[in-house]
């Protein structure tokens, strides 16, 4: 007759390594924080519009709404409405400088756990003087 094995008993998490692994996930959101944010406020291609270039803008439609067709009344709200929002998207634009802080105390003990090259994290779209701070080196 053959006798069952039982499962080991799991031994309990140590403090230390409970405590790593909380280090772990807090400088993972510290990277995802920064990278999240240099992405939403990437520098779009082009001419950089201003809010002053775009009430300047704004007001030539509103000019130009007064004696246009219905097809041209369509397409000038349209990029009416497309002016008003990217006007209100740059009062919205919030400061990353928290996020950048976050990211200099835990990048290079993340990327030395995860095997981040510097040219790795200069392809992100990095700032070497931030990865200088960070204390990453090539």
């Amino acid at each position: 007759m053959a006798t069952a094995k039982k499962a080991p008993k799991k031994k309990p998490m140590s403090n230390e390594h409970k405590a790593a692994l909380a280090r772990g996930r807090e400088h993972g959101r510290a990277v995802k924080n920064y990278l999240e944010a240099l992405s939403a406020n990437k520098p779009k291609r082009g001419r950089k519009r201003t809010p002053d270039s775009i009430n300047k803008r704004l007001h030539i439609i509103a000019e130009e709404l007064d004696g246009a067709d219905p097809l041209n009344t369509l397409l000038l709200t349209q990029e009416q409405a497309n002016l008003e929002t990217e006007l209100g998207q740059m009062e919205d634009r919030f400061d990353i400088t928290d996020y950048e802080a976050a990211f200099v105390e835990s990048a290079a003990e993340y990327g030395e756990s995860k095997g981040i090259t510097y040219n790795t994290w200069r392809r992100m779209g990095i700032e070497p003087t931030v990865l200088k701070a960070a204390g990453i080196t090539r």
